[in-house]
Protein backbone atom coordinates (compact mmCIF):
# COMPACT_ATOMS: atom_id res chain seq x y z
CA UNK A 1 0.00 0.00 0.00
CA UNK A 2 1.48 3.34 -1.09
CA UNK A 3 0.76 6.08 1.46
CA UNK A 4 1.04 9.85 1.01
CA UNK A 5 0.69 12.05 4.10
CA UNK A 6 -0.39 15.64 3.50
CA UNK A 7 0.60 17.60 6.58
CA UNK A 8 -0.53 21.02 7.75
CA UNK A 9 2.50 22.48 9.60
CA UNK A 10 0.22 25.15 11.10
CA UNK A 11 -1.83 22.48 12.91
CA UNK A 12 -2.13 22.80 16.64
CA UNK A 13 1.24 23.43 18.31
CA UNK A 14 3.06 20.64 20.14
CA UNK A 15 0.79 17.89 18.81
CA UNK A 16 1.86 18.70 15.26
CA UNK A 17 5.53 18.74 16.20
CA UNK A 18 5.22 15.38 17.96
CA UNK A 19 3.62 14.04 14.79
CA UNK A 20 6.65 15.08 12.74
CA UNK A 21 9.05 13.37 15.15
CA UNK A 22 7.00 10.18 15.36
CA UNK A 23 6.64 9.98 11.59
CA UNK A 24 10.39 10.28 11.14
CA UNK A 25 10.77 6.50 11.06
CA UNK A 26 7.34 5.05 10.19
CA UNK A 27 6.95 1.28 9.98
CA UNK A 28 5.18 1.67 6.63
CA UNK A 29 6.95 3.65 3.86
CA UNK A 30 5.22 6.91 3.01
CA UNK A 31 5.69 10.21 1.25
CA UNK A 32 5.25 13.44 3.21
CA UNK A 33 3.92 16.58 1.54
CA UNK A 34 3.54 19.85 3.48
CA UNK A 35 0.84 22.40 2.78
CA UNK A 36 1.96 26.00 2.28
CA UNK A 37 -1.28 27.90 2.70
CA UNK A 38 -5.02 27.69 2.10
CA UNK A 39 -5.94 25.50 -0.86
CA UNK A 40 -2.59 23.78 -1.28
CA UNK A 41 -3.86 20.63 0.43
CA UNK A 42 -6.29 20.16 -2.47
CA UNK A 43 -3.53 20.53 -5.05
CA UNK A 44 -1.25 18.11 -3.20
CA UNK A 45 -4.00 15.49 -2.84
CA UNK A 46 -4.89 15.71 -6.53
CA UNK A 47 -1.19 15.37 -7.35
CA UNK A 48 -0.88 12.34 -5.05
CA UNK A 49 -3.71 10.57 -6.89
CA UNK A 50 -1.92 11.19 -10.20
CA UNK A 51 1.28 9.78 -8.69
CA UNK A 52 -0.50 6.51 -7.89
CA UNK A 53 -0.81 6.73 -4.10
CA UNK A 54 -3.55 4.40 -2.86
CA UNK A 55 -3.99 5.99 0.57
CA UNK A 56 -3.87 9.76 1.01
CA UNK A 57 -3.70 10.87 4.62
CA UNK A 58 -4.82 14.27 5.93
CA UNK A 59 -2.64 15.18 8.93
CA UNK A 60 -4.21 18.23 10.53
CA UNK A 61 -7.63 19.40 11.62
CA UNK A 62 -11.02 19.28 9.94
CA UNK A 63 -10.01 21.99 7.47
CA UNK A 64 -7.07 19.90 6.27
CA UNK A 65 -9.32 16.84 5.98
CA UNK A 66 -11.70 18.89 3.83
CA UNK A 67 -8.94 20.10 1.53
CA UNK A 68 -7.51 16.62 1.05
CA UNK A 69 -10.85 14.94 0.35
CA UNK A 70 -11.70 17.67 -2.18
CA UNK A 71 -8.36 17.16 -3.90
CA UNK A 72 -9.09 13.44 -4.17
CA UNK A 73 -12.60 14.13 -5.51
CA UNK A 74 -11.37 16.68 -8.06
CA UNK A 75 -9.18 14.10 -9.79
CA UNK A 76 -11.28 12.38 -12.48
CA UNK A 77 -10.51 8.94 -11.00
CA UNK A 78 -9.66 10.01 -7.45
CA UNK A 79 -12.60 8.50 -5.59
CA UNK A 80 -12.10 5.16 -7.33
CA UNK A 81 -8.31 5.00 -7.01
CA UNK A 82 -7.59 6.43 -3.54
CA UNK A 83 -8.96 6.24 -0.01
CA UNK A 84 -8.76 8.88 2.73
CA UNK A 85 -6.86 8.42 5.98
CA UNK A 86 -6.84 10.87 8.90
CA UNK A 87 -4.18 11.73 11.47
CA UNK A 88 -6.03 14.08 13.86
CA UNK A 89 -3.55 16.78 14.89
CA UNK A 90 -5.92 19.75 14.64
CA UNK A 91 -7.92 21.84 17.10
CA UNK A 92 -11.23 19.97 17.25
CA UNK A 93 -11.00 16.89 14.97
CA UNK A 94 -14.76 16.41 14.66
CA UNK A 95 -14.59 13.92 11.78
CA UNK A 96 -12.01 11.80 13.59
CA UNK A 97 -14.32 11.65 16.61
CA UNK A 98 -17.27 10.73 14.38
CA UNK A 99 -15.30 7.83 12.88
CA UNK A 100 -14.04 6.78 16.33
CA UNK A 101 -10.44 7.21 15.22
CA UNK A 102 -7.73 7.26 17.91
CA UNK A 103 -6.76 10.82 18.80
CA UNK A 104 -3.19 9.87 19.68
CA UNK A 105 -0.85 10.06 16.69
CA UNK A 106 0.84 6.68 17.02
CA UNK A 107 -2.46 4.82 17.47
CA UNK A 108 -4.01 6.75 14.57
CA UNK A 109 -1.07 5.77 12.36
CA UNK A 110 -1.56 2.11 13.29
CA UNK A 111 -5.19 2.43 12.19
CA UNK A 112 -4.09 3.80 8.81
CA UNK A 113 -1.67 0.92 8.29
CA UNK A 114 -3.86 -1.88 9.64
CA UNK A 115 -7.43 -0.52 9.55
CA UNK A 116 -10.28 -1.41 7.23
CA UNK A 117 -11.60 0.56 4.28
CA UNK A 118 -15.24 1.63 4.51
CA UNK A 119 -17.41 3.69 2.14
CA UNK A 120 -19.28 6.73 3.46
CA UNK A 121 -21.57 9.37 1.98
CA UNK A 122 -20.08 12.51 0.45
CA UNK A 123 -22.22 15.70 0.35
CA UNK A 124 -21.45 18.22 -2.38
CA UNK A 125 -22.21 21.97 -2.29
CA UNK A 126 -22.52 24.26 -5.28
CA UNK A 127 -22.16 27.99 -4.56
CA UNK A 128 -20.51 31.19 -5.75
CA UNK A 129 -17.25 32.68 -4.53
CA UNK A 130 -16.26 36.08 -5.93
CA UNK A 131 -18.80 35.56 -8.69
CA UNK A 132 -17.35 32.20 -9.73
CA UNK A 133 -19.46 29.02 -9.56
CA UNK A 134 -17.71 26.43 -7.40
CA UNK A 135 -18.32 22.89 -6.20
CA UNK A 136 -16.96 21.65 -2.90
CA UNK A 137 -17.53 18.53 -0.82
CA UNK A 138 -17.66 18.15 2.94
CA UNK A 139 -17.51 15.04 5.05
CA UNK A 140 -18.85 16.03 8.48
CA UNK A 141 -20.56 19.41 8.80
CA UNK A 142 -21.43 22.66 7.06
CA UNK A 143 -23.23 25.83 8.08
CA UNK A 144 -24.68 29.06 6.73
CA UNK A 145 -25.32 32.26 8.65
CA UNK A 146 -24.24 32.95 12.20
CA UNK A 147 -21.67 30.15 12.64
CA UNK A 148 -20.00 30.91 9.30
CA UNK A 149 -19.76 34.59 10.28
CA UNK A 150 -18.16 33.61 13.60
CA UNK A 151 -15.63 31.46 11.72
CA UNK A 152 -14.80 34.41 9.44
CA UNK A 153 -13.87 36.54 12.46
CA UNK A 154 -12.15 33.97 14.71
CA UNK A 155 -8.71 35.01 15.99
CA UNK A 156 -6.25 32.41 14.63
CA UNK A 157 -3.68 33.08 17.37
CA UNK A 158 -6.35 32.67 20.03
CA UNK A 159 -7.49 29.47 18.29
CA UNK A 160 -4.03 27.96 18.75
CA UNK A 161 -3.89 28.86 22.44
CA UNK A 162 -7.43 28.10 23.65
CA UNK A 163 -8.75 25.87 20.86
CA UNK A 164 -12.53 25.56 20.44
CA UNK A 165 -13.22 28.36 22.92
CA UNK A 166 -11.89 30.86 20.35
CA UNK A 167 -14.90 29.99 18.18
CA UNK A 168 -17.23 30.60 21.11
CA UNK A 169 -15.78 34.08 21.66
CA UNK A 170 -16.16 34.80 17.94
CA UNK A 171 -19.75 33.57 18.19
CA UNK A 172 -20.45 36.11 20.93
CA UNK A 173 -19.11 38.90 18.72
CA UNK A 174 -21.23 37.69 15.79
CA UNK A 175 -24.35 37.98 17.97
CA UNK A 176 -23.91 41.76 17.89
CA UNK A 177 -24.12 41.86 14.09
CA UNK A 178 -27.24 41.76 11.87
CA UNK A 179 -28.26 38.17 11.10
CA UNK A 180 -30.22 37.97 7.84
CA UNK A 181 -32.85 35.25 7.51
CA UNK A 182 -31.83 32.14 5.57
CA UNK A 183 -34.42 30.10 3.71
CA UNK A 184 -33.86 26.35 3.53
CA UNK A 185 -35.84 24.55 0.83
CA UNK A 186 -36.23 20.80 0.36
CA UNK A 187 -38.83 19.15 -1.82
CA UNK A 188 -41.95 21.30 -1.54
CA UNK A 189 -41.14 22.52 1.98
CA UNK A 190 -39.28 25.54 3.38
CA UNK A 191 -38.01 26.77 6.75
CA UNK A 192 -36.41 30.06 7.81
CA UNK A 193 -33.80 30.85 10.41
CA UNK A 194 -30.69 32.82 11.33
CA UNK A 195 -28.54 29.69 11.17
CA UNK A 196 -28.73 26.50 9.12
CA UNK A 197 -26.32 23.66 9.81
CA UNK A 198 -25.98 20.46 7.80
CA UNK A 199 -24.49 17.21 9.05
CA UNK A 200 -23.18 14.03 7.48
CA UNK A 201 -22.73 12.53 10.94
CA UNK A 202 -23.93 13.07 14.49
CA UNK A 203 -21.36 15.56 15.76
CA UNK A 204 -20.99 19.32 15.36
CA UNK A 205 -18.29 21.51 16.92
CA UNK A 206 -16.67 18.70 18.89
CA UNK A 207 -18.76 15.83 20.22
CA UNK A 208 -22.05 17.74 20.47
CA UNK A 209 -24.68 15.28 19.14
CA UNK A 210 -26.69 17.86 17.19
CA UNK A 211 -27.69 15.52 14.35
CA UNK A 212 -29.22 12.83 16.51
CA UNK A 213 -30.59 10.66 13.66
CA UNK A 214 -27.55 10.94 11.40
CA UNK A 215 -25.17 8.36 10.09
CA UNK A 216 -22.76 8.81 7.21
CA UNK A 217 -23.96 5.91 5.08
CA UNK A 218 -27.74 6.48 4.85
CA UNK A 219 -27.69 8.74 1.78
CA UNK A 220 -29.34 11.63 3.66
CA UNK A 221 -28.35 15.13 4.74
CA UNK A 222 -29.32 15.97 8.32
CA UNK A 223 -30.36 19.61 8.65
CA UNK A 224 -31.03 21.88 11.66
CA UNK A 225 -32.63 25.29 11.16
CA UNK A 226 -32.38 27.73 14.09
CA UNK A 227 -35.17 30.35 13.90
CA UNK A 228 -33.29 32.72 16.25
CA UNK A 229 -29.75 32.77 17.63
CA UNK A 230 -29.62 34.09 21.20
CA UNK A 231 -27.29 33.95 24.18
CA UNK A 232 -29.43 31.11 25.50
CA UNK A 233 -28.79 29.06 22.34
CA UNK A 234 -25.06 29.76 22.57
CA UNK A 235 -25.03 28.77 26.25
CA UNK A 236 -26.70 25.42 25.46
CA UNK A 237 -24.02 24.65 22.89
CA UNK A 238 -21.20 25.65 25.24
CA UNK A 239 -22.73 23.30 27.82
CA UNK A 240 -23.00 20.60 25.16
CA UNK A 241 -19.33 21.05 24.28
CA UNK A 242 -18.29 20.71 27.92
CA UNK A 243 -20.61 17.76 28.57
CA UNK A 244 -22.19 16.24 25.42
CA UNK A 245 -24.54 14.05 27.46
CA UNK A 246 -26.25 17.19 28.80
CA UNK A 247 -27.03 18.56 25.34
CA UNK A 248 -30.74 18.73 24.52
CA UNK A 249 -32.21 20.22 21.31
CA UNK A 250 -34.97 22.78 21.87
CA UNK A 251 -36.48 24.96 19.16
CA UNK A 252 -34.51 23.78 16.14
CA UNK A 253 -36.31 22.55 13.03
CA UNK A 254 -34.74 19.18 12.23
CA UNK A 255 -35.19 17.18 9.03
CA UNK A 256 -33.46 14.78 6.65
CA UNK A 257 -33.29 15.15 2.89
CA UNK A 258 -31.31 14.05 -0.17
CA UNK A 259 -30.90 17.62 -1.43
CA UNK A 260 -31.12 21.15 -0.02
CA UNK A 261 -31.24 24.72 -1.33
CA UNK A 262 -30.18 27.72 0.79
CA UNK A 263 -31.03 31.33 -0.02
CA UNK A 264 -30.76 34.69 1.73
CA UNK A 265 -31.98 38.17 0.83
CA UNK A 266 -28.60 39.66 1.80
CA UNK A 267 -25.10 38.14 1.71
CA UNK A 268 -24.67 35.24 4.13
CA UNK A 269 -21.43 33.24 4.39
CA UNK A 270 -21.16 29.48 3.96
CA UNK A 271 -18.69 27.33 5.89
CA UNK A 272 -17.58 23.76 5.28
CA UNK A 273 -15.72 21.90 8.03
CA UNK A 274 -14.94 25.12 9.90
CA UNK A 275 -13.61 27.18 6.96
CA UNK A 276 -15.63 29.79 5.07
CA UNK A 277 -15.73 29.04 1.35
CA UNK A 278 -18.27 31.42 -0.19
CA UNK A 279 -21.76 32.89 0.12
CA UNK A 280 -25.36 31.95 -0.48
CA UNK A 281 -27.26 31.03 -2.58
CA UNK A 282 -26.07 27.44 -2.46
CA UNK A 283 -27.31 23.96 -3.24
CA UNK A 284 -26.27 20.70 -1.59
CA UNK A 285 -26.72 17.18 -2.93
CA UNK A 286 -25.65 13.81 -1.54
CA UNK A 287 -23.28 11.42 -3.31
CA UNK A 288 -24.08 8.17 -1.58
CA UNK A 289 -21.15 6.00 -0.42
CA UNK A 290 -18.80 7.91 -2.74
CA UNK A 291 -15.81 8.32 -0.38
CA UNK A 292 -13.61 5.49 0.88
CA UNK A 293 -12.13 6.08 4.33
CA UNK A 294 -9.79 4.08 6.57
CA UNK A 295 -11.52 3.30 9.86
CA UNK A 296 -10.67 1.19 12.95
Amino acid sequence: MRICVIFNPAAKGEKAQRFLKQLGQPAEPCALKRTHGPGTGRDLAREAVSEGFETIVAAGGDGTVNEVLNGIAEHPEGLERACLGVLPVGTVNVFAREMRLPLKVRAAWETIVRGRVTAIDLPQFQFRNNGQLQRRHFVQMAGAGWDARAIETVDTHLKKSIGQFAYMLAGLKALREPRPAITASWGTRTAQGELVIIGNGRYYGGEIPVFRQANNHDGLLDVCVFPKITLHVLFRYVLGYLSPRLFRPRDEIYFQTESLQLNSASPSPLQLEGDTVGCLPAECVMRRLALRVIAP
